[in-house]
């Protein structure tokens, strides 16, 4: 029996849905790279799932933009608006000055110089000479610069070098008057333990002496 016909609906079950997307995407993925193959097509293929994943072929022959550049001037349909075309003619202006910038730098540099003209020869030392008067402008500044930070180091090393001088003298007269306090204290204490005990008081009475007891 022949497979019968299905209806061309949406498929309601999000499983069946699911393998069905997955059959007929791998059939058509086919057929296109069939085409390609036997009839040497060039063809470009994009599918989205309804979850947002991309699958594409593209015959390996040509690119994706390049057929969307041939369909653009086939049917006389405009893919790109006028913003996404200003926006490459400015890339465009970009890729190209940053091309003269970088011939520019090479002159600089002295490269590729031998087929200048003469007038842009001139040009060219003149602006090695402005940039050589700047950069020369700049290194005296520099130097001025470090300089004055010199001398405010040298300054401040005078001032922190005062300050511990006037501490040294303040710590070494501390230390004298200390030393000469402890020399006479020690010099009192030595005549103290030098002097006689003293005697004691006999009572000239006899029971003098048994009262103070």
């Amino acid at each position: 029996m022949g497979r019968g016909k299905i209806e061309i609906k949406r498929i309601e079950n999000s499983s069946n849905r699911q393998v069905t997307y997955s059959k007929r995407r791998n059939g058509i993925m086919k057929k296109a790279k069939e085409i390609t193959v036997l009839c040497d097509a060039k063809v470009s293929l994009i599918i989205f799932a309804s979850s947002g994943k991309m699958h594409e072929y593209c015959s390996p022959s040509t690119k994706l933009i390049d057929i969307l550049d041939q369909y653009q001037k086939t049917s006389g349909k405009k893919l790109w608006d006028a913003k996404h075309e200003n926006l490459g003619n400015e890339i465009d202006r970009i890729k190209k000055e940053n091309d003269s910038m970088q011939i520019e730098l090479r002159h600089l540099k002295g490269e590729d110089i031998t087929s200048l003209p003469y007038k842009e020869l001139m040009a060219l030392e003149d602006a090695l000479e402005n940039g050589l008067t700047c950069v020369r402008a700049k290194q005296m500044d520099v130097l001025d610069m470090a300089k004055k930070n010199t001398k405010f180091l040298e300054e401040d090393n005078k001032q922190l070098n005062f300050i511990v001088n006037q501490q040294q003298l303040t710590y070494e007269n501390v230390r004298e008057h200390m030393d000469y306090h402890g020399y006479h204290r020690a010099a009192r204490a030595d005549f103290n333990s030098q002097m006689p005990f003293a005697f004691r008081v006999q009572p000239m009475q006899p029971n003098l002496q048994e009262r103070m007891r």
